[in-house]
């Protein structure tokens, strides 16, 4: 499975560590270092755990501020990614008794900078790696932790766990978080008890559902929140506790993606406000060339009478694109009931063929669902069919 391998003292750290990497590729671009606990370093080692019949866990760094370093302890804004995966896990606590350990830098970004080509690159690493361990963990910048971690569990069918995690504080704050994140995050993905959940987020002692969950606060530590599906377990004292069995949200559709991929279709979210100048629409499908649009709407789909007509005929000028109804607010759906109606040529009102509702899904997820159904050539219909499953369409 992997090449022949040599173990390489870290020349970091005092001899008196207890633990060695060694580099387990040969690629030059993106090294994959495993790590081995030296022998007697476990103070809760048992007998029964063995190195041989630990998990395989790898972790993918993709950046973030768990990455990152600030001029100060005091300073958590503004800081620079400036640190490596390697750095990451030098920080964590002893582990040999919950699986042997594997990392790889990915991508070294503030989660910002991620797009498509980035979220595509760290897709077709996951899909090269997922047969390969019993688990991954990703860290990842919190910003667009929720975009990413959806789009992984609408593409990678899998029942061994794919565990997020990042940090609020950069790794030279006071009571930084990231280590313990980290650290929770790898057990979390070394536990049987973790497969067959989907794609996790661990964050704050707090286990959620990628597919669920949302960043609530800019600031605080206690970000991640699913208000309305809640948290599907916790992490306190070095113990996992799961609130249900095993299962996968409800409606959810998985998408096949063809490897080598490159791109995915222009689907941008418009926000809309008080006195919204329409013109944005037009000039955003005439100049972006985009394939559909996702309006984060005003209450539980609400645009004005003069917006909907716009967009009725909008879709209609450049051959029926889709158009999501979302919503702003955190919480709460839009259903099929709140999708609008518009005068037709013989002045009377009926339903919008390109409207579809989002359902419970915020603006930047429903933006993803909707790439993917327009990527593998889905129909409309087709496309209000899946957004059913999170009760829109």
């Amino acid at each position: 499975m992997h090449s022949t391998s040599s173990y390489v003292p870290l020349q970091t750290l005092p001899e008196s560590t207890p633990y060695e990497i060694m580099e387990d590729s040969h690629d030059i671009e993106h090294p994959v270092f495993r790590i081995k606990y030296r022998a007697g370093s476990i103070s809760s080692f048992s007998e029964t755990s063995t190195y041989e019949s630990l998990p395989v866990i790898k972790v993918l760094g993709t950046g973030g501020t768990i990455a990152s370093k600030g001029s100060s302890s005091f300073q958590t804004a503004g800081y620079e990614v400036d640190l490596t995966i390697e750095d990451l896990v030098k920080n964590i606590p002893d582990l040999s008794t919950s699986c042997i350990l594997e990392y790889e830098q990915v991508l070294n970004l503030d989660s910002k900078e991620i797009g498509t080509q980035e979220l595509l690159i760290l897709y077709e690493k996951i899909k090269e790696d997922v047969e390969n361990y019993d688990g991954l963990v990703i860290t990842h910048g919190t910003d667009t932790m929720e975009e990413t971690a959806f789009f992984l569990q609408l593409t990678i069918d899998t029942y061994k766990p794919i565990v997020m995690c990042g940090s609020m504080r950069p790794s030279t704050a006071i009571s930084s978080d990231g280590p313990m994140n980290l650290y929770q995050a790898i057990v979390i993905a070394s536990s049987k008890l973790s497969r067959g959940r989907g794609v996790l987020v661990a964050l704050n002692d707090r286990i959620g559902s990628g597919f669920y969950i949302t960043k609530s606060n800019a600031n605080s530590l206690d970000t991640f929140k699913s208000i309305g599906q809640g948290y599907i377990g916790n992490f306190v004292n070095n113990e996992i506790h799961y609130y249900f069995p095993a299962a996968k949200p409800l409606g959810l559709s998985y998408f096949n993606l063809t490897l080598p991929i490159s791109e995915l279709p222009e689907v941008p979210i418009i926000f809309a406000h008080q006195g919204l100048n329409n013109k944005i629409l037009e000039v955003t499908v005439k100049e972006l060339g985009a394939k559909g649009l996702v309006l984060a709407t005003m209450g539980a789909g609400s645009m004005s009478d003069e917006t909907n007509q716009f967009v009725a005929e909008l879709s209609k000028k450049y051959g029926g694109f889709p158009v999501i109804y979302s919503k702003r607010a955190m919480d709460g759906m839009v259903p099929r009931g709140s999708l609008p109606k518009h005068i037709n040529k013989d002045n009377k009102k009926v339903a919008l063929d390109c409207a579809i509702a989002g359902g419970y899904l915020n603006p930047q997820k429903a933006r993803i669902l909707l790439q993917l159904c327009l990527h593998n050539g889905l129909t409309l219909s087709e496309i209000k069919k899946r957004f059913g499953g999170v009760y829109g369409g």
